[in-house]
């Protein structure tokens, strides 16, 4: 295929980014980017790494896949020229890794003083757990996230990796890396990003924080507000076993919550708490009268804040998901269609499906000016598959 620069439609048309690529929240922060219009060329090793590669890999959208063998000096090299006329460089390993490759902050301002140069790890740049090696779970596990998840008070519940590498990591990578190149505009100078899944799932979880300060707050799971306590904002089961989601906290909200669901006459009041088990009853055995489907009928379109609880294979069908095609079929795949939305630089999907390790090694190094990439080729530095 051929490879051609500013094909993205976004805000970040003409916004050049080197990914040195990763696993899960990395990848994903240069999706979003590549999503809203910024060209990124995706650089792996040789094979590729566990969990990437194929077309269904929608982490690796919207980018070209080179292949370069970072062992090898030539390779190296080509980084550093490719980061010459680059605005950002992304990578997801362990602190000093990139030092040790050539291509660390210092080898990289070197060539380009107003690069912005994001790192993406679970501890950060410093501390004591620096170099050790973790996932989602064990990140948001010490900044006091963990302990608070799901509505089981025997047992914390983690929803699989959303909070810590998603949440915590790749959105806040974006946002650091939209920053500074605002700031590189104005000073002329790149900085390095320390994106640590720690510190933004900590940042994340600020109104929890909030609560405790303010003292009315429990550490205990399903004790408080919005983790399942208060019976207006839980989870119930309707009687095909399917589930609604209740979140009728304003009393404006709970007083439509209370007329169609019919519970008026039977219910305690939602202040009084010694009656909250109570409450919880008489809603639990309300929900289990009908289906999820004769539930929706009642509350659709109502200020009640009552919705199903739906697999993603049917989300994808959801009225209202589908009349804001939230998810878009593109190259075969239905998948999420780029977010946020903007008025004038709308973003689209402009490159085909997520491809094998390399593909796109000569065209892609080509058409960033990289000279006698079929020399690099030849030579093993680089591999086109």
């Amino acid at each position: 295929m051929t490879i051609q620069l500013g094909q993205g439609t976004g805000p970040l048309k003409g916004i050049k980014v080197v990914e040195i690529a990763g696993i899960g929240p990395s990848p994903h922060a240069c999706m979003i980017l590549a999503d809203l219009g910024a060209d990124i060329i995706r650089i792996e090793r040789p094979g590729g790494q566990m969990l990437t590669g194929g077309s269904h890999d929608l982490l690796n959208r919207g980018r070209p896949s080179v292949a370069l063998n970072l062992k090898d000096p030539a390779a190296v090299a080509t980084v550093l020229e490719l980061v010459t006329g680059a605005d950002v460089l992304i990578e997801g390993m362990r602190p000093g890794v990139t030092e040790r490759m050539g291509i660390g902050p210092d080898d990289c301002f070197a060539v380009n003083p107003r690069l912005v140069y994001g790192r993406m790890t679970g501890w950060g740049q410093t501390g004591p757990w620096s170099q050790v090696a973790g996932h989602d779970m064990n990140y948001i596990a010490i900044t006091g996230t963990l302990h608070g998840l799901g509505q089981v008070p025997g047992k914390p519940q983690f929803p699989t990796n959303l909070v810590g590498d998603f949440g915590g990591g790749s959105t806040y990578l974006v946002i650091g890396i939209l920053a500074a190149l605002l700031e590189a505009k104005v000073s002329g100078q790149g900085q390095v990003i320390d994106a640590a899944i720690v510190d933004g799932t900590a940042n994340l979880n600020a109104m929890t924080a909030a609560f405790l300060a303010g003292g009315n707050f429990q550490e205990q799971r399903a004790s408080n507000l919005l983790d399942g306590g208060a019976p207006y904002y839980d989870i119930y089961e309707t009687s095909d076993g399917k589930h609604m989601s209740v979140g009728a906290l304003e009393p404006q909200f709970y007083e439509i919550f209370l007329d169609l669901l019919d519970i008026r006459a039977t219910a305690p009041d939602r202040y009084d708490l010694a009656r909250y088990d109570v409450l919880r009853t008489v809603i639990t055995d309300k929900f289990l009268t009908r289906t999820q489907a004769e539930w929706c009928t009642v509350f659709d379109g109502t200020d009640a804040c009552v919705a199903p609880i739906v697999p993603l294979t049917e989300a994808f069908e959801h009225p209202h998901i589908k009349a804001r095609e939230i998810f878009v079929e593109h190259e075969g795949y239905i998948q999420p269609a780029p977010a946020p939305r903007f008025s004038r630089t709308e973003a689209t999907l402009s490159m085909g499906p997520a491809a094998k390790p390399g593909a796109h090694t000569r065209e892609a190094l080509a058409a960033w000016g990289i000279e006698d990439v079929d020399a690099l080729i030849e030579s093993g530095a680089a591999v086109q598959v």
